[in-house]
């Protein structure tokens, strides 16, 4: 697994971003991870999870979503 960084979401979550292995397919994964009663933060089901070779068409997407909203 390739750790590719950390977005803060609020005091008790964050997401995070990594690259790894599904089944023999590379995917990149952007997960809400959450602060558990034990102070140790765990995966939870919301995210995002789709193959390595759709970064560019999903960061093409993003952008859109990015000018749309700035404009």
């Amino acid at each position: 697994m390739m750790d590719l960084g950390t977005i803060r979401k609020n005091s008790r979550e964050e997401i995070r971003f990594t690259v790894e292995t599904y089944k023999g397919v590379e995917i990149v994964n952007a997960r809400v991870w959450y602060l558990d009663t034990d102070g140790e933060y765990r995966p939870g089901k919301q995210g995002l999870a789709f193959r390595l070779d759709l970064l560019g068409e999903v960061l093409a997407a993003l952008g859109k979503a990015r000018k749309a909203v700035l404009q």
